[in-house]
């Protein structure tokens, strides 16, 4: 796992959606710019602390999409999808383990580490030296950047 860098695309959506979400009263999580098959997807993920509805997606919508135009920061075509980060959204830049400490998580290997595929436990912080979590007997350990597949936020259902 690497922390998430925006492409040069990613970069210019997300330097343009950003004072809208705000101005909307909406934290900006991420944005992405992907091909699936023969689509470009342009997916711009919001969240607050009420938590996003379908209303919240349409609002966001139509004055995202009125800038992108305006600006035309991608030259192909794409399909524009405003959502929200979800409740067990994927951590994948520094901020979002700030904003996330404190919370549990799931962290999963890319291969088994002391014969465990995956842990969760209450998030204590991450680095470049990689993620802790208080574990439930509550010892803390760091796991490696490089051994993680990837770490969402948890929600026991």
């Amino acid at each position: 796992m690497k922390f998430k860098k925006f492409g040069g695309t990613e970069q210019r959506v997300y330097d343009l959606v950003k004072p809208i979400t705000d101005e909307l009263g909406y934290f900006l999580w991420d944005v992405s710019y992907v091909k699936e098959g023969a689509m470009w997807y342009l997916r711009v993920f919001i969240d607050c602390d009420e938590g996003i509805t379908i209303d919240d997606c349409e609002t966001a919508t139509r004055p995202i999409s009125d800038a992108l135009d305006a600006a035309d920061p991608i030259s192909q075509s794409y399909m524009l999808e405003v959502g929200s980060a979800g409740l067990e959204r994927e951590l994948v830049k520094e901020e979002h383990f700030e904003v996330c400490t404190g919370d549990e998580v799931r962290i999963r290997f890319i291969r088994s580490i002391d014969g465990e595929k995956e842990v969760r436990g209450l998030l204590r912080g991450a680095d470049k030296n990689g993620v802790t979590i208080a574990l439930n007997d509550e010892t803390e350990k760091t796991y490696q950047l490089s051994d993680i597949s990837y770490v969402k936020l948890y929600l026991e259902i």
